[in-house]
């Protein structure tokens, strides 16, 4: 085995992921062949550094803001010798049996505010699952740079399979798949690999089949190309520089319109 072919394994028997044929090819290599072994010792420290990590993601305080802001004031109650001071409890049942139009035009707002922030949301999300992808044994559920492998893989896990192109020539190793749970729902995720970076491509169906222009985001340090086209919503996501990130959607769709 040489180090190019243990180049991509090497991750894959950090995070548990290889069989035990391959498993003892890569530790006899690895065995023999300090680069690689440092590069294993390396990916082992950063893994323990991110286990130990507070990465749990906080909802910004200005959406609480937004939303304490959109409902309708509470009146100062007056106050007698005998009075009771309203709880909290009370105040919000009383806020729920309010009258229809009341109601109505609370919802409206706090939709309003939520209709606002579900792009973050959803974004905020997709980071939570590609940091929980980079924990040992969660990267793929599918281990292969096989595009023919990995596509019929999906098949009757989802409704519909996401697109899985080799982008192997221009720079960017496909490595796997798995499934995943974003937005309380589950959705592919197709896995490349640029250098040492992962770079999660989650796919999800959409009930538009309008195309929507890629727009970049940065989230906790990840950059995040998302699009939608041909019904299927996509988010790219890793840590690589959004240049190469933007690389990598514009050569995935180039290759998805000359497939089509």
């Amino acid at each position: 085995m040489t180090c190019d072919e243990a180049e991509t394994l090497i991750h894959a028997l950090a995070d548990g992921e290889l069989d035990a044929g391959h498993a003892l090819e890569v530790e006899a290599h690895v065995a023999t062949c300090p680069r690689c072994a440092a590069e294993l010792a390396a990916i082992r420290e950063m893994k323990q550094m991110l286990a130990g990590a507070d990465l749990g993601y906080k909802a910004p305080a200005a959406l609480r803001q937004r939303i304490e802001a959109a409902l309708p004031p509470v009146e100062a109650a007056v106050v007698t010798p005998f009075a009771v001071r309203p709880s909290r409890r009370s105040l919000l049942k009383g806020f729920a049996m309010g009258s229809a139009v009341s109601a109505l035009a609370a919802t409206g707002l706090v939709a309003i505010v939520l209709r606002n922030d579900d792009q973050q949301r959803i974004e905020a999300e997709i980071v939570s699952a590609h940091l929980r992808s980079l924990q040992a044994g969660h990267l793929t559920d599918v281990i292969s740079t096989d595009q023919h492998t990995v596509k019929p893989w999906f098949n009757g896990r989802l409704d519909v399979a996401p697109p899985v192109i080799d982008l192997t020539a221009e720079g960017f190793t496909l490595i796997g798949g798995r499934l995943d749970y974003v937005d309380a729902r589950p959705i592919g995720a197709v896995v490349y690999r640029r250098r040492q970076h992962v770079i999660n491509l989650f796919v999800a169906q959409t009930s538009s089949t309008e195309r929507r222009a890629a727009r970049m985001d940065t989230i906790q340090g990840f950059n995040i190309r998302s699009w939608r086209d041909r019904g299927l919503s996509y988010w790219a996501i890793s840590d690589i520089g959004g240049d190469e990130l933007e690389e990598f959607g514009e050569r995935f769709e180039r290759k998805m319109g000359g497939s089509s």
